[in-house]
């Protein structure tokens, strides 16, 4: 076993990936360089020379552990999180949220990290040349550093994020819905079609038209891609335009009906076992309030829809995690180099200091000659690490920035409601949890006790 003091490892980002990742080395006695670019320069979004600044919202979302979030939240409490634990201690009432006063948790995190772990200020234009590095640079990262970043990797990196909403499985209505792929291409039922009338397509028009949007940051300035485009864009365009573009009927045909519909909306797979379904082509930038009104109502067979993820789109950078990662979350064709936040294509607060808490565990892995034992694909970390290998989705599905949701886990085995299935979701991870905490040499947090 080498001797982790005299390796030194360089983090850069100082986000909640790069803030998780970098405390968890130190904590392991890994000599850590936390490289970030701020106070001496700052992305558009930035306001504060605080480390794991809260550049949107407040609130690391539900706390509930039955939810998925919840459940991240609570496994990382388990694990020791930085983040978590400086949540917990600067927590504001919010209902069953976690929400935070954002300075006084960016300062708590700031402070303890300046305790153990070497600060470098400045932009970092260039990956160092030797040593482990971690990227975790977030969705802003610099011009310069992205360059760089693709001659390493070898491709460009994505530069706009447009996620369409998940449904739950379970939750569309099978009367209304048909199974079928334009004319019988791949297994000719890979997709889930939602049929639209005439009268159904043209109200739907207008209800996106008229429907509340999300209005831009200010550093993020709408460049969208011809080929995924916002429905409302494209609704705007003209009100058959979607009826050409993502709702075209073409090569399908309503088996209950014989006839072609005017307009479908189709359902792709998210996962392999059909729990959760993506909606074709459907990015936006509606609120996420309009969208559940919208969807629910104008599209047959959504009316009693869950959404397990909402649309949107954003700027963002990041890579092809499934092709370019190797197992440890290290670059595959350069193993020294490791990725680690929503530059690999993890979305939200928790979701990117749990990804900087696994590149934690993987790279002490390699410095001290251990294998890397990924976390159970049962529970909320796992389903992460899934969702960058590529395991919890189709062959072939495009890699797309996720949060974390029940989408991503395996299967439960028979039906149940929705409460009952939740419940059963947490109890199974909990337990496996427990079962792998020592495989990964982590030592459980007791509850209430905070990481030292």
């Amino acid at each position: 076993m080498s001797d982790v003091k005299q390796q030194r490892v360089t983090v850069i980002g100082g986000g909640l990936a790069g803030t998780e990742c970098a405390y968890q080395l130190a904590r392991r006695g890994v000599p850590v360089v936390l490289r970030e670019m701020k106070p001496h320069k700052r992305s558009p979004a930035h306001k504060s020379d605080t480390l794991a600044e809260l550049v949107c919202s407040n609130s690391l979302r539900s706390d509930n552990p039955e939810s998925a979030i919840g459940l991240l939240h609570a496994e990382l409490r388990a694990l020791g999180s930085l983040v978590l634990a400086s949540a917990d201690l600067h927590r504001v009432p919010a209902g069953d949220a976690l929400a935070v006063e954002r300075e006084g948790f960016s300062r708590e995190i700031t402070t303890r990290l300046q305790a153990g772990v070497e600060l470098v200020g400045g932009e970092v234009e260039r990956l160092p040349e030797d040593g482990v590095v971690v990227v975790a640079t977030g969705p802003l990262t610099s011009e310069a550093l992205t360059a760089d970043l693709e001659r390493h990797v070898g491709t460009k990196l994505y530069f706009y994020d447009s996620i369409a909403p998940i449904l739950s499985g379970d939750s569309i209505d099978m009367d209304v819905a048909f199974r079928q792929s334009r004319y019988g291409k791949g297994g000719g039922d890979d997709y889930l079609n939602l049929p639209m009338t005439k009268d159904e397509y043209y109200r739907f028009v207008n209800e996106v038209k008229a429907g509340q949007k999300v209005v831009p940051h200010s550093f993020e300035e709408p460049k969208y891609f011809e080929g995924c485009l916002p429905i409302e864009v494209m609704a705007e365009r003209g009100d058959d335009t979607l009826s050409f573009g993502p709702l075209k009927p073409v090569g399908l045909k309503d088996p209950r009906t014989g006839k072609d519909p005017y307009a479908v909306v189709q359902l792709r797979m998210e996962d392999r076992a059909g729990t959760a379904w993506n909606m074709v082509g459907f990015q936006t930038r509606l609120t996420w309030g309009e969208q559940k009104r919208i969807f629910s109502t104008c599209i047959p067979g959504l009316q009693n829809a869950e959404f397990l993820r909402m649309g949107q789109i954003h700027r963002n950078t990041f890579i092809d995690s499934p092709r370019l990662l190797a197992e440890d979350l290290s670059l595959k064709s350069e193993r020294r180099v490791f990725f680690a936040g929503q530059v690999t294509g993890v979305e939200g607060y928790v979701e990117s200091a749990a990804c900087g808490y696994m590149v934690a565990l993987a790279v002490h892995a390699r410095l001290t000659g251990t294998p890397f034992v990924p976390p159970p694909a049962t529970t909320a970390l796992g389903s992460l690490y899934r969702h960058l290998t590529g395991e919890a989705h189709p062959p072939d599905h495009p890699h797309q920035p996720t949060n974390v949701i029940y989408g991503l886990f395996p299967p439960l085995s028979g039906r149940m409601k929705k409460a009952d299935k939740r419940a059963a979701y947490s109890a199974r991870a909990k337990q496996d949890l427990a079962a792998w905490l020592p495989l990964a040499g982590v030592v459980a947090q007791t509850e209430g006790q905070t990481s030292a």
